[in-house]
């Protein structure tokens, strides 16, 4: 599993069209699935995500995480994380878990950072083709890999 954290003052993702995740400042996580995730996996992760002091504090120092500051979290499904673009030219996906495994650890990662938040997750629309648009803070960045 591998996350993409971004520190936002805002985001937003959209599928047709149409809204369907929007948060104020907190975090834009995009999410890529591998074969071998599990519940071990997603648990860690989502501590890890929450708990993640990437806020500043009163002195301006990253202290903070994001259920300090009272933040949001949006979740995107993103398997190009997965890529290996080590050779060639084009990039390969077979790390990448397939959607009928993909989907389910998605949907489950997303129940369990709600609950760990301790708020609703906007999330986008798995599989479907989104437009994701931000204003990172910072910028704050952070790659985050599973570690099994």
């Amino acid at each position: 599993m591998r996350l993409v954290i971004q520190r936002v003052r805002e985001a937003q993702v959209v599928v047709e069209g149409l809204v369907t995740g929007q948060i104020g400042p907190g975090l834009l996580v995009l999410a890529g699935f591998a074969p071998t995730d599990n519940a071990a996996a997603l648990t860690w992760m989502t501590r890890k995500l929450v708990q993640l002091r990437i806020f500043g504090d009163e002195n301006g120092q990253m202290n903070r995480s994001v259920v300090d500051v009272g933040g949001q979290i949006l979740v995107v499904s993103q398997f190009t994380l997965l890529a290996d673009a080590r050779k060639g030219n084009r990039p390969s996906y077979v790390g990448a878990a397939p959607p009928a495994i993909a989907e389910p650890l998605y949907q489950q990662f997303v129940a369990l950072v709600a609950a760990e938040l301790g708020k609703p997750v906007p999330t986008g629309i798995f599989g479907a083709d989104m437009q994701v648009s931000l204003v990172n803070d910072g910028p704050v960045t952070i790659v985050l890999d599973s570690p099994t």
